[in-house]
């Protein structure tokens, strides 16, 4: 390289496409990187490259004139999906619904996408076969503003946990306790499936990894309330797991979890961090994802905007399990699955209460006992638990939460009730043994906020790479 090319080139700027399309930018001689979403030729001699790299929703115009050396050969030939490196000049565009556009004085082929099988031809696929191409559908516009927006609320996320106080710890995926009781977990082995070794009748599991039964985690709260119980306010946020077999649009075999866990909280101030929790992230997309948000309201859902924006103005109603029973019973609804007290309510109630009665969101508590896991404080009425739910429209309930049981003698009592043996879970007893204190957490899944968020019908299109029954390709 000359000297006089070396200088040339420090005058340029490396940018974004999102930074190259701002008004500010004009003027400025910069290096800009992505793949070409369309090239059409122009019979004075040019051609315009529409360029994104992800930055933005919205693409960049190129012009590429017929004079750089490698227009005809492979300017003029670059297709959709080609990745490349433009040099040029960022100008004002005379185009209209853009500020900007690139006058490009070199252009790189990277890589070329033979348009012949490259499979992201037609400007429409349907979300299903998107599922398929899970490796190249983030170049799409959809998913590439749905990854925008999934990293906005896990910047959100911590934001607000770490402006509050509170600790991130890890929690660890692979684990021996079952915290929900459920029993479907995926389990993990060392074992030679096709030779297990025997004792007395039963798979031996001394001779595993772990030296006994072990699974992936389907909630890391029962870890995060050991580090609360000794430093007063953490989360844990990572992957979570449920052996489900279900291909509902709202289930994932794999999906991520933020789980805030706090000592010396009740049930009340559980409600007013998840309120504020909850809004706090909203805000923070409709504030930071306009343009994606936009997309959404405009392609997906046309009530996405006013929905968000009506849960963060919102004071939520907070209303007791049993007075919920009773709305719905006296509501006239032809629900599917029948009201009545003690049963678990399905999302068709939660909808009706926060789309039809209430009109706002709004937080169930004191559930009852028998539908509620072992952890949850048991009430004076002996019938109830301080258990809680968060509901809102379009989705029902979008976190859940509790008081944690700090007595002994009742978290040993709702234990047995459930069939859980102690010795299982003898450290998490011993919380309660030595300085046991009032406290209290709830847990948001990730993927399920951002397909209430985004509108997005089905909670595989959310997730980079979805676990489902009989899909792990990718």
């Amino acid at each position: 390289m000359t000297a006089d090319r070396a200088g040339k080139d420090r005058t340029l700027e490396k940018i974004s496409v999102a930074q190259a399309r701002r008004g500010d930018a004009i003027g400025r001689r910069v290096v800009l990187e992505g793949w070409v979403r369309t090239r059409r030729d122009s019979k004075a001699g040019f051609s315009f490259l529409e360029l994104n790299d992800g930055s933005s929703m919205a693409n960049l115009q190129v012009i590429a004139g017929a004079s750089l050396a490698n227009y005809e050969s492979e300017i003029k030939h670059i297709t959709a999906g080609g990745s490349v490196r433009i040099e040029g000049t960022v100008r004002p565009s005379p185009g209209k619904g853009q500020a900007t556009e690139v006058h490009a004085e070199r252009v790189v082929i990277y890589g070329a996408a033979d348009p012949e099988t490259y499979p992201l031809q037609k400007k429409r696929h349907s979300f299903e076969f998107l599922r398929t191409i899970a490796h190249l559908r983030p170049r799409t516009n959809t998913f590439g503003a749905i990854a925008r927006v999934r990293n906005c609320v896990c910047r959100s996320i911590h934001q607000f946990f770490q402006e509050n106080g509170f600790l991130y710890i890890h929690a660890p995926i692979i684990t021996a306790s079952d915290c929900e009781g459920a029993g479907e977990m995926f389990q993990v082995t060392t074992l030679k499936l096709d030779n297990l070794p025997q004792a007395g009748g039963a798979v031996d599991f001394t001779q595993d990894f772990f030296d006994r039964p072990s699974f992936l985690t389907v909630s890391g709260q029962l870890e995060a309330e050991t580090f609360a119980c000794a430093l007063g306010k953490v989360y844990t946020f990572g992957p979570t797991f449920r052996a489900e077999n279900s291909n509902t649009s709202r289930h994932l075999a794999e999906f991520w979890m933020v789980e805030p866990e706090m000592a010396f909280y009740e049930l009340a101030d559980n409600m007013d961090l998840a309120e504020a929790f909850l809004k706090r992230i909203l805000s923070d997309v409709l504030q930071q994802c306009p343009e994606d948000m936009a997309f959404f309201n405009e392609r997906i859902d046309n009530t996405t905007l006013a929905t968000l924006q009506g849960i963060v103005e919102s004071r939520f109603v907070r209303l007791p399990y049993t007075e919920a029973i009773q709305v719905l019973e006296r509501s006239g609804e032809p629900f599917e699955f029948p009201v009545s007290w003690g049963v678990d309510l399905q999302a068709e109630h939660e909808r009706f209460l926060t789309e039809k009665h209430f009109k706002k969101p709004l937080i169930l508590y004191d559930y009852p006992r028998a539908i509620k896991p072992f952890y949850m404080r048991l009430n004076d009425d002996e019938k109830t638990v301080r258990a809680m739910d968060v509901l809102v429209p379009k989705v029902g309930e979008i976190i859940g939460g509790s008081q944690r049981e700090e007595r002994l003698d009742v978290l040993e009592m709702r234990m047995a009730e459930q069939n859980l043996k102690a010795g299982d879970y003898w450290w998490y007893l011993d919380l309660r043994r030595y300085g046991t204190v009032p406290h209290a957490g709830f847990g948001l899944g990730l993927e399920r906020a951002v397909q209430f968020i985004t509108g997005m019908g089905n909670i595989r299109d959310v997730i980079p790479f979805p676990r489902t029954p009989g899909a792990a390709e990718f």
